[in-house]
């Protein structure tokens, strides 16, 4: 009996860890993504000159966020039905790196530490569905927005890391977060103005990486948005009564989506 109630419990736990469809569901993941930016932002103002008092503020917030963190991994792990797969999942690992570099840091391994910028990549996790955009109803909307988020989530990661690298030995340059944004921004746009240099070794190996990285995702992510447009572009509005989907070929007859037959289009 009791073994019963703990597989349950189990099961729910883990449904509603995933689930964004359910109040109870979306509360928990919005909870858990309104931290992650939290977290972030924290880390964005501990690179400013701010008081001592404010500091231990913010490092206090992140400290219960980081508890919060690692108590949700632990669940994750607890209920996933195999655990050893979702250890090796993508989102598990991108959950680890979040919370690892914390702990790994009071025993002060800086370069480990170095991955607490990667914590904004666990809103990857929503992307894939219109959980963190639910309020736009247009399909290219939500592909622009997708787009958007990846390409910031990147150079963010980007900023923080080549700040982490260049402060201690650059500190003109690369002053704040916001110095180190602006550099990412125009290394990966390939534009190269030349007025931000890094000077250490790691720093110039992670330009190199953001230059590839630019040259290689923002034309594949633009390439997708294009491609959509000129799909759309052969489309007329056609909105199919089962599932509400708005645009279909100019010579449909059902919905491309569930099969539900359109409305006869009106002679012009």
């Amino acid at each position: 009996m009791f073994s019963c109630m703990m597989l349950l419990n189990r099961a729910k736990i883990e449904f509603y860890l995933t689930d964004l469809e359910t109040p109870v569901g979306k509360a928990i993941n919005l909870t858990i993504a309104g931290l992650v930016l939290v977290s972030s932002g924290i880390f964005v103002a501990e690179t400013y000159n701010i008081s001592e008092d404010a500091h231990l503020e913010l490092r206090t917030l992140d400290n219960c966020i980081l508890i919060i963190f690692a108590g949700e991994y632990l669940l994750r792990l607890w209920s996933a039905e195999n655990k050893t797969k979702y250890i090796l999942s993508f989102y598990s690992i991108i959950d680890l790196v979040a919370i690892l570099p914390s702990f790994i840091g009071f025993v002060d391994i800086r370069f480990i530490r170095l991955l607490r910028w990667f914590r904004i990549l666990r809103l990857i996790r929503f992307i894939d569905s219109k959980f963190l955009f639910g309020s736009i109803s247009s399909e290219d909307g939500v592909i622009f927005a997708r787009i958007l988020f990846t390409l910031f989530a990147i150079i963010f990661v980007y900023s923080g890391l080549i700040y982490q690298v260049e402060h201690t030995v650059n500190s003109e340059n690369f002053a704040t977060f916001l110095d180190a944004f602006y550099f990412s921004v125009v290394t990966m746009t390939t534009v190269g103005f030349g007025d931000v240099i890094p000077i250490s070794k790691l720093g110039r190996l992670l330009t190199v990486l953001m230059i590839l990285t630019g040259v290689a995702l923002i034309p594949w992510q633009v390439g997708d948005l294009i491609k959509r447009l000129v799909k759309n572009a052969n489309q007329v509005e056609t909105v199919c009564s089962g599932c509400g989907l708005a645009f279909h070929d100019t010579d449909a007859e059902f919905c491309k989506r569930c099969g539900t037959k359109l409305p006869v289009k009106k002679m012009e």
